[in-house]
């Protein structure tokens, strides 16, 4: 494909909300955006079953994890997000978390960091943190399995190893 996708230009503020309808008004410019990384994935080779995984992983994180469960401007990522991201939050909002689900987030993730990157939304440094955060995998990989193989009280010892806020 010779020819380049239209782009959407955004200010980081538009993405910030603190009242319903500032969310609601976030929540259109985000399926905007991630339509826009759809079509990227989509024109960068993927096909169309490859892209609408990676897109629908990253609607996930988005929607349900930074806007709802952290309340966060999405355009304006946090050091050790995606760490709790992938090594808590997925895991005790699942049903039965597995690292290949997961897997597949963090390359969803991947690309939308590098997406944002191109688009001048996120930093160089900001870009090279939460990529980092992405490659734990064996950290990720232990922190399932040691949720799956909790007994008695062990929630409480395992869940204050990944707190919010954490950083690498």
């Amino acid at each position: 494909m010779s020819e380049q996708l239209p782009q959407i230009d955004y200010d980081q503020d538009e993405f910030d909300f603190e009242t319903l309808e500032d969310e609601l008004r976030v929540e259109g410019l985000c399926r905007r955006l991630l339509q826009q990384f759809y079509d990227h994935l989509k024109y960068s080779g993927l096909t169309d079953q490859s892209a609408s995984e990676l897109a629908y992983a990253v609607d996930y994180y988005v929607r349900d994890y930074q806007m709802d469960f952290l309340q966060q401007n999405i355009l304006r990522p946090q050091p050790g997000q995606i760490r709790y991201f992938a090594g808590n939050w997925y895991i005790t909002h699942s049903i039965e978390p597995t690292l290949e689900v997961l897997d597949r987030y963090l390359e969803g993730l991947r690309a939308w960091y590098a997406f944002l990157h191109t688009r001048h939304l996120i930093a160089t440094d900001e870009l090279a943190d939460l990529l980092q955060e992405t490659t734990q995998r064996v950290f990720y990989r232990d922190r399932i399995e040691r949720f799956l193989a909790l007994a008695g009280d062990g929630y409480e010892a395992w869940d204050r190893v990944c707190q919010r806020g954490d950083t690498v």
